[in-house]
């Protein structure tokens, strides 16, 4: 029995045997940083009652490493993966492996890079590529996060495609929303790269003005990118959300785990 998801993906259950775990949800914090400002400990409270499975960090807060594991313990939540800034990884990597380790993270992402050359992004991935060499040695898995930039920003160049040619401890964390973006077509893209890719950001894109929405309310085919996810077996599903003109962040990020839910059982049933 074989289904057809996307254009390129196939998924045969005979052949991986069927039962496969489905993937945990858990939202990128950045989406309600206002609330992570105010009270760090409520904003993850509510984040557990609105029924995700673990967070994203991208900040601590003013927090230590074990006040952090704390807040995680008691709430039952898990974490997914860290954001944390190119500079901060280079300039103080030790210390930030030890407070990663502390609070139970195993996964470093890079958010966010830019340049005007090519080389300067040639630069920058070998700088990265011995940042997550010695982090796999102290046992973390390293990640780029892509925007719409990394496809647009140097002519005739996908540098996420030159990111994993030139190198082998860089994985992706893929942002579906920016590929759309960025108009490239997901699903041929994604088999492409399949093998270098651990992570998904999941977040759904309004039409006019073109911008982040609940999931469910925008255009994106999100329950294909479940689907896509099952055939690669990403372990998170990362919600993030960056406008709201409905509701107001807690109670949108709490839509879009209901709503990412209910597509996860139904693909996984």
């Amino acid at each position: 029995m074989q289904e057809e998801w996307g254009r390129g993906f196939r998924y045969n259950e005979l052949e991986k045997g069927g039962g496969l775990m489905k993937p945990q949800i858990a939202l990128q914090l950045w989406s309600i940083q206002e609330a992570c400002k105010d009270n760090f400990y409520e904003a993850l409270k509510k984040v557990k009652q609105s029924g995700y499975d673990g967070v994203e960090f991208a900040g601590y807060h003013g927090k230590s490493a074990a006040e952090v594991r704390g807040y995680l313990e008691e709430l039952g939540l898990q974490v997914a993966a860290s954001h944390l800034s190119f500079e901060t990884l280079k300039k103080d990597l030790e210390q930030t492996l030890a407070f990663e380790k502390t609070i139970g993270n195993s996964r470093l992402v890079i958010p966010y890079a830019t340049f005007e050359t090519f080389e300067g992004w040639q630069g920058f991935i070998a700088e990265m590529e011995e940042i997550a060499q010695k982090a796999a040695e102290e046992g973390f898995e390293f990640y780029y996060h892509n925007h719409a930039n990394e496809f647009t920003e140097i002519p005739g160049r996908d540098i996420l495609h030159e990111m994993v040619q030139r190198t082998n401890k860089i994985n992706l964390e893929v942002d579906l929303y920016w590929l759309a973006d960025a108009c490239v077509d997901a699903f041929p893209w994604l088999e492409v790269h399949q093998d270098r890719i651990g992570l998904f950001h999941m977040k759904d894109m309004q039409d006019s003005p073109r911008e982040s929405t609940e999931i469910g309310s925008g255009i994106l085919p999100m329950k294909e990118y479940v689907q896509i996810a099952k055939r690669m077996e990403i372990p998170w599903l990362i919600v993030e959300q960056e406008e709201f003109q409905s509701y107001p962040p807690l109670e949108a990020t709490a839509i879009d785990c209901q709503r990412l839910r209910v597509m996860v059982d139904e693909v996984y049933a």
